[in-house]
Parts: C-alpha cells; structure tokens; sequence
C-alpha cells in the first residue's frame, strides 16, 4: 500500500511540471527514436541483401576473375581482371559435369556470365537495359522459369546464334501493345556499350545487331531498388562476339547438386583452375554464404556505428534527467521534510524520486520506439528503402533507458533521502 502511495505521489510531481518533464525526457526520446531507425534500417538493408543472395539459386559456387588477397589486400583486380575465359567454364563442365543426366554428378549447371550495359531498339522505341551472355543452364541455376517460348539451347551457343530471351519490363518498354506471346518472334536490335563486370569492348556498329526474341521469363518482380524483370539473355558466345567483343568471362556460375556438395565443389575448382592457371590464382571462388557475408559486413559495421551515436543520445538524455532531479531535489526540499515530519521514510523518499526518475526515462523511452519505427517507415517510403524494425531492438532500447533512469535518477534520489526533517523545515 505504501510504495502505491508513493507512485501515486511521483506521478502528481511530475504532472505538476508537465512541460518540464516533456523537455528533461526528449534526450531519451530523440536517442531511442534514432537507435531504432538506425537499426530497422540497417535490418532492412542487410535483408536486402540476402534476398538478392538468394535469388541468385540454390546451392552456387560462384569465380570470379581477380584475386581477393589476405588481410582484405586486392590483387589482379578482383571482380575486374581479365583472367577467366570461356575454357575455364568448359574445363569445370568437364571435369564435374560429365553428363546431366548423370547422377554422380558433384556438379549439375554451369553457366559462363557476360554482361555489358546497351541500348535495344525496337518497334520505333528504344531502352537501355543490362545485357547478359549465359548458357542454357542459366534459367535452372537461377530457378527462373520461362513464361513463353524457350530458352536457347547448346546449338545456339555453339553457332553464336542471333537469339535472345527477355524480361517483362523490356517487354512493357518496347511492345507496349502485345503481351508476351506475341512478343515471340520479334525482331531487336542490339547496341552494344561494353563495360560490366570486368571491361568490354565497343558495341556492335552503327546499325547495332538484330537478336530475334524466342522466349520471355516468368515475372520475378522488385528486389530491393532492383528491377529482376529488366533483363535480356543471349548466348554468351554472340555476346562476346557481336555485343562486347571481349574474351574473357564477367564470371561463372556452378551448381552444386545438393547443399552437402558445396564445399567439395568450391574446393575442386578451385584446385583445377588453380592448375589451369598455372598455379597462379587469379580468380576468386566463393560460394552464396562467403558473398552473404561479405556484403552484410559493411552493412553491418554502419548500422553498429549509426546505432553507437545515437546511444550517445540516451546518455546525454540520462545526465538532463540528474540534472533536472537534483534541480528538483532543492524545490522540494521543505516538501520532503514535511513529508519526513508526518511519518515518512528515507527510503519512500528514495523510492519516490526513483520512480519519478524511472517513469521519465521509459516513457521518453516507449515514445522514442513509436517515432523510431514511424519514423524509419517514412524515410523507407520516401527514399525507397526496406525497413524491416526488430522487437530486439525495442525492447532493449525501452530496458536501457529505463536502466539509465535508475543510474542516473539514484544519486538525486539518494540525496533527497538523506535530507535531516529539521533542517529540510528550515529550508526556504
């Protein structure tokens, strides 16, 4: 009965001076708020990430060209070099795919990977998309289905044959009018740029290349800022050919035949280009785990940094809340000692302006949250960002500024419970 009494009282205090109270809590507030951004910020862009990973397929071994030094060193341009050619790819499927219908594979898809930024003409419209040379095993190790027609096969590789797969936004772009049976069979002209991945040569001419389209994806939709519809597929081959005139490989993609073959794969090509290499390794093999890792690091390190500045917050905001107690403390000295008069503790005292000290600092601490999270949601919203907020997160900023309302609150407390009745009487 007595500590509801006494919470009773701290909550009238504080309503007395409600406006100070609002102001000693916007420290805690403002941190919280900026705490809970960062961090479902931060979440988002890290999810971001490995959805993108894992869009990517299931089970991949991924080479590229350049080496990733130790100690975070680059050597030979890593992701940038010239050093992976189309033999590379063939020398895997060789060595790991001896057929895909055997089932001892280690290996069941290998696809070289060309991309190079340009322009496609159509139907009197035009429109600048990433062009990319794969293989017929692309769609398989992608696990991307094709909505109409077909995807090249071996034959159109081997003859860099003028054949080309697209997306639903090149479809929207350059035959607004048709849907994607009919796009089957139209006629595009290709205006290579070179670039991507490792370099490239010019384009394909003045007139560009025709690419006649014999099949169109299924939707994949938006990824993060990235449009996976906006894409065209053609054989490598003609890519490297007729589109970025180059010789060597952006990357290649492997498929592993289970999760359990990852590694196996990963350190087998790794030992076979090594040799195809010379000894030299040039090239870089990571698998989707070593890429996740790789890129949320970054993310990762920002989002911890982001939130440590704004922890500062909270304890700026833990000073103003001592500060204004103890400046409440010498208020209220003649009001404590009546209160000591007629029969209370020290320790009601204490618990009093603990209280008092408490319900400021989590209550700036629940608002904080609520702007935090409304807060991060428009900032998502208006610049495009995912946002994904973490209970984690709230409910350990709320904790932690409740915690600094004790830290802080006690020593005001403290001194207020220590105040002798008769000289607090005297006190004017």
């Amino acid at each position: 009965m007595r500590f509801f009494i006494t919470l009773r009282m701290a909550l009238r205090a504080l309503r007395r001076n409600a406006m100070r109270s609002i102001l000693t809590g916007l420290g805690i507030i403002i941190g919280v708020a900026a705490v809970i951004a960062m961090v479902s910020i931060g979440n988002g862009a890290k999810a971001q990430v490995q959805a993108a990973i894992a869009s990517l397929g299931d089970n991949l071994v991924l080479v590229f060209p350049g080496n990733q030094g130790q100690g975070g060193g680059v050597r030979s341009g890593f992701g940038g070099a010239t050093t992976l050619l189309p033999t590379d790819s063939d020398a895997i499927i060789a060595g790991f795919q001896k057929s895909k219908t055997d089932s001892d594979n280690s290996v069941i898809g290998v696809s070289p990977y060309v991309v190079a930024r340009g322009q496609i003409l159509a139907n009197g419209l035009n429109w600048g998309t990433q062009i990319y040379g794969v293989s017929p095993d692309f769609p398989t190790i992608r696990s991307w289905r094709v909505a109409q027609g077909v995807f090249f096969e071996d034959p159109e590789v081997a003859s860099s044959a003028k054949v080309a797969v697209v997306g639903k936004t090149i479809i929207d772009n350059l035959f607004p009018d048709m849907d994607a049976a009919s796009v089957i069979g139209q006629s595009i002209r290709i205006f290579g740029q070179g670039g991507g991945g490792g370099g490239g040569g010019g384009g394909a001419g003045s007139g560009g290349t025709p690419f006649r389209i014999v099949g169109v994806m299924a939707t994949k939709g938006i990824n993060g800022t990235q449009d996976q519809d906006d894409v065209i597929f053609i054989p490598y081959t003609s890519h490297m050919k007729r589109i970025s005139r180059r010789t060597f490989l952006s990357q290649i993609y492997v498929q592993a035949k289970d999760e359990d073959s990852v590694a196996k794969v990963k350190a087998d090509v790794t030992d076979l280009l090594t040799q195809r290499h010379n000894g030299t390794i040039d090239f870089t093999v990571q698998d989707q785990a070593d890429i996740t890792a790789a890129r949320t690091a970054s993310t990762d390190a920002m989002t911890y940094l982001l939130g440590a500045i704004a922890g500062v917050s909270l304890l700026v905001g833990g000073i103003g809340i001592m500060n204004i107690m103890l400046v409440s403390v010498t208020e209220r000295t003649r009001e404590i000692g009546i209160r000591m008069a007629l029969g209370a503790h020290g320790k009601d005292v204490l618990t009093q302006f603990l209280i008092e000290a408490i319900t400021l600092s989590s209550l700036g601490g629940l608002v904080g949250v609520a702007l935090g999270i409304s807060g991060s949601i428009l900032l998502g919203n208006y610049k495009g960002w995912p946002v994904e907020p973490s209970t984690t997160a709230m409910v350990i900023a709320v904790g932690f500024s409740a915690a600094v309302g004790v830290f802080f609150g006690y020593y005001p407390a403290r001194k207020a419970a220590q105040l002798d009745p008769i000289d607090a009487l005297r006190y004017e």
